[in-house]
């Protein structure tokens, strides 16, 4: 593996995007584990399904029709949605105000059932994620992949950066700088290449003191076909 020093990547970073202020205004960081920590568990369960119906359709559209969602979903409160029956959970499936997909519709219980399983073990989904070793974050992911539903991939990792938590992406312009250094060698989501990744974060965080948030954003502002200006 022949991980390229971040200090390069920043340099580059900078170049493209017309020096240190415009590129470090277009970097977002992470919230603060206690910020994390008081995250409702209500939200992580909108943020999640937020992102599962935003895989393969216009995300604009999930967003317009996004108030109706919270309608139907009860907020996405978790005690009340985990009370219906299948034949209810049916029936907000076939709602015309939402995008009607019974699949989708379908993860809403289980993630939730997820979430409420975590309050019992940690106080809240919240402080469970606060306390994740940061040193681990795909291990985070594989958690939401394994006990959530249809949050494989990129759909969990982006519903924890959305929420602020602190986590690089495996975009397309990551994952092929990853792949250019050699870090990556095999499919984006098995075990060897997730933790691959997970290890050059940790390199270059180690060097920059910056969070994998950050990093992620300039490693991808550093390279590829992305449209900030």
């Amino acid at each position: 593996m022949n991980t390229e020093k971040f200090s390069s990547i920043y340099a580059r970073a900078v170049e493209r995007k017309g020096g240190v202020q415009h590129l470090e205004a277009l970097v977002r960081k992470p919230l603060s584990s206690k910020e994390v920590a008081a995250i409702p568990d209500d939200r992580w369960l909108a943020a999640f399904t937020e992102k599962v119906f935003q895989c393969g359709i216009s995300w604009e559209v999930v967003r317009k029709k996004w108030p109706n969602f919270e309608e139907v979903f009860f907020q996405f409160r978790v005690e009340p949605l985990l009370m219906l029956s299948d034949e209810m959970w049916e029936d907000k499936a076939r709602d015309p105000r939402i995008i009607r997909h019974l699949t989708k519709v379908m993860s809403i219980p289980a993630n939730a059932m997820m979430i409420h399983s975590a309050k019992h073990e940690f106080g809240s989904f919240g402080d469970m994620v606060a306390q994740w070793p940061s040193n681990d974050i795909t291990g985070l992911w594989e958690f939401l992949k394994k006990n959530g539903k249809r949050l494989g991939g990129n759909t969990g990792a982006y519903s924890l950066r959305q929420l602020g938590v602190d986590t690089f992406i495996l975009s397309s312009d990551v994952e092929n700088h990853l792949r250019n250094c050699g870090v990556i060698d095999s499919g984006r989501n098995t075990k060897r290449a997730m933790q691959a990744s997970n290890r050059a974060f940790i390199d270059w965080q180690q060097e920059s003191g910056r969070s994998l948030s950050e990093i992620s954003q300039i490693v991808a502002y550093s390279c590829g076909d992305n449209r900030v200006q």
